[in-house]
């Protein structure tokens, strides 16, 4: 397979996946909850195409419910009060996230649940792998005023390691096995977050 083919192929799979969230989307709208089959349905997309991206009812409607989120997520990201100080935007993302997670966590859990079946499954894992991709994007646009100053390589292993520190799989952690109130695993993802950042930004001061 051609590099370009393969390109296309993982384009049209992330199509495919678009076009029935925003079917599912639409008929939420319309105050249904649609089965993973009416909105392959709605979109013209065969049921079984549909059950390679979405596992059940429940985590299409999760993932649904939560594509609606971006613009609101996008809007905060925007509107934080010093648009070129890091650690203040790294700070609102994390509390966003945190009360974004407590908001969502019934939905959050049945995503983490999906991604777990596709990996032990692998005619479901052939669908390309989407949870995360919204966090990923937040947290590179709060670390926006650093991006120029960091080397590529820096600026994704950071990215990558603020991913494990924010959203639903550190809340889980945090209050599942550490027993702590929503309050202060809110005050541990921001120190966690902080303190990575802090990291690499020191790190990649003492090169220069």
């Amino acid at each position: 397979m051609s590099q370009d083919t393969s390109r296309e192929r993982i384009n049209q799979k992330a199509r495919t996946r678009a076009d029935l969230l925003a079917s599912a989307a639409a008929l939420i709208r319309e105050g249904k909850r649609p089965t993973v089959e009416e909105a392959a349905l709605a979109a013209g997309i065969s049921k079984r195409t549909a059950y390679r991206y979405f596992t059940s009812q429940q985590h299409l409607l999760a993932d649904a419910a939560l594509e609606t989120l971006r613009p609101r997520m996008d809007a905060l990201m925007t509107s934080v009060a010093e648009p070129g100080d890091v650690h203040m935007r790294v700070r609102a993302l994390a509390v966003a996230l945190r009360r974004l997670a407590e908001e969502h966590d019934a939905e959050l859990r049945e995503m983490i649940r999906a991604s777990l079946d596709r990996g032990a499954n692998p005619a479901i894992g052939d669908a390309p792998r989407q949870r995360g991709g919204r966090r990923l994007d937040w947290i590179r646009t709060a670390l926006d005023p650093v991006r120029e100053g960091l080397p590529q390589a820096s600026f994704q292993r950071l990215t990558d390691a603020l991913a494990v520190c924010l959203g639903i799989d550190a809340l889980i952690v945090l209050r599942d096995i550490c027993g702590l109130s929503g309050e202060d695993s809110e005050g541990v993802m921001v120190w966690m977050a902080e303190a990575v950042l802090d990291r690499m930004l020191s790190t990649a001061g003492r090169r220069c």
